[in-house]
């Protein structure tokens, strides 16, 4: 990745939008307010996907999210393929919004075409939108 990689924004608010570099493709944002909002709504369903390590899970998490560890991509990354629908609305966090970024840039290749990164990681949305998510 090039200069709009992305960066950790606590605040959630994105500054660059990345780009997939072999797709030249932007890796969509959902700002955590954005997310709050599409949570009461529900009109569709959603993938939700925290790469976060366990002990990061362990510490705060968030309801209805598939925890894949992205330090055991080897181990999960066929199997989930197949659990997964690529025309459903995937949404996938980790802590700042930096590797959920790599993970979103591999599920486009994979052919999923509504993929979008938590801008700010849980870390923004325990700031913006609910304090008593504890923060590390």
């Amino acid at each position: 990745m090039d200069s709009t990689q992305p960066t950790d924004q606590p605040t959630g608010q994105p500054t660059d939008q990345p780009i997939d570099q072999s797709t030249n493709r932007p890796i969509a944002q959902l700002r955590v307010d954005e997310f709050a909002d599409r949570q009461q709504v529900m009109v569709a369903p959603l993938q939700l996907i925290d790469v976060r390590e366990r002990e990061e899970v362990a510490i705060a998490r968030l309801e209805h999210f598939i925890h894949l560890p992205l330090s055991e991509f080897a181990e999960w990354s066929g199997p989930i393929l197949e659990q997964l629908d690529p025309a459903i609305e995937t949404i996938v966090m980790c802590h700042h919004g930096i590797r959920s970024a790599y993970l979103c840039q591999w599920l486009q290749h994979q052919g999923f075409v509504n993929v979008k990164n938590l801008v700010g990681g849980i870390d923004a949305y325990a700031i913006a939108i609910d304090p008593t998510v504890p923060r590390y």
